[in-house]
């Protein structure tokens, strides 16, 4: 832990840090340049050995978010702005070279579709070996028996033998692991799982996120998971993040977001989520639809959809500011919304 000169105790500085990113996506011609506006100001930290999990519905932003962190959007079709700062260096502001550098030691993904991520022609050992090799000057001897290692750190059976197997000879669960072992290859202290349970059956689901778990303990890194499942999120996380139109709306540890939340939107998830005690009918959707990618009206973007709205609502957006106990909040309203639950 920290100390300031007095030996008062102080927040540990983040690994991880993300001020006010904002991504543009482009379109049109030279001559006719269009951008929409589709992750606005989002901000947050992540401190070693934590799980944040950033959730939302389809096109909030989120996904988009964890490929501008990794620098991973083409300048010549996405804008990104703000700051992310791994260990106090803004990732953002780096040459290509140089972030290609940090990129897979320092900070890593694991992506959603492993057969996408994965190429189809080449072993899936031989991929994990390069991972090493780009990096690190090592032989092909030794980057195999590392990846053979990484195999079977992440319960791949018959590591040695299934190194020469291509993707297409993995079940989906087999697959996502061989994306785990490739993000962990160099030992990076971030890790970005973006969505990595989707198309799983639970059971598998279920293991991934162990192994996960189990992965950030023993090395100490720290996890950004995204997501849009509410009941991943409550078992994986420390702390939660609400994404809304581009916007974080709440965010909290996970049992404070979870007992009493304090923005609608988030009332509204949570009301949504099906619950094993109850009718299986016994669901509150939350009426209208988000807003579709590009400039907002003035506001909030949730007044559309919010029961508690007022006409101060439809004036001003509102700040992501402190509010208790010991969460962030973008409403004007938000112990109304909390007490209301």
């Amino acid at each position: 832990m920290t100390t300031t000169t007095g030996g008062t105790p102080a927040e540990p500085q983040p690994l991880l840090e993300a001020e006010d990113l904002t991504v543009d996506l482009l379109s049109g011609t030279p001559g006719a340049p269009r951008s929409r506006r589709v992750v606005r100001g989002v901000s947050f930290t992540l401190h070693e050995g934590e799980t944040l999990a950033l959730i939302g519905e389809s096109g909030s932003g989120k996904s988009l978010s964890a490929m501008a962190l990794m620098g991973l959007l083409p300048a010549t079709t996405a804008e990104v702005g703000g700051s992310v700062r791994h260990r106090g260096t803004d990732l953002l502001a780096l040459h290509p070279d140089a972030l290609r550098a940090r990129r897979g030691k320092h900070i890593a993904m694991i992506f959603q579709d492993a057969l996408s991520a994965l190429n189809p022609t080449l072993t899936v050992g031989f991929q994990i070996a390069e991972v090493i090799r780009a990096h690190e000057q090592v032989g092909r001897r030794e980057a195999r028996a590392r990846a053979v290692e990484l195999m079977a750190r992440v319960r791949i059976p018959d590591p040695a033998r299934r190194y020469r197997d291509y993707p297409h000879q993995f079940s989906g669960g087999m697959r996502q692991r061989i994306m785990i072992a490739s993000a962990l290859a160099l030992s990076p202290d971030v890790l970005i799982a973006d969505e990595p349970t989707t198309a799983l059956d639970v059971t598998v689901q279920a293991q991934i996120m162990e192994l996960l778990a189990e992965l950030r303990e023993s090395t100490g890194s720290a996890l950004l998971l995204i997501t849009h499942d509410l009941g991943l999120a409550a078992t994986a996380a420390d702390r939660v993040a609400i994404m809304y139109a581009g916007h974080i709306v709440e965010q909290a540890p996970v049992e404070d977001l979870y007992d009493r939340p304090a923005h609608p939107y988030t009332e509204g998830l949570l009301a949504a989520l099906p619950r094993l005690e109850g009718p299986p009918d016994d669901l509150t959707p939350i009426p209208g639809t988000p807003p579709a990618p590009g400039p907002l009206p003035p506001g909030c973007s949730f007044r559309p959809r919010c029961p508690a709205a007022r006409d101060s609502c439809a004036t001003r957006q509102p700040a992501l500011l402190p509010a208790p106990p010991a969460r962030l909040v973008a409403c004007h309203y938000p112990l109304e919304a909390s007490s209301a639950r």
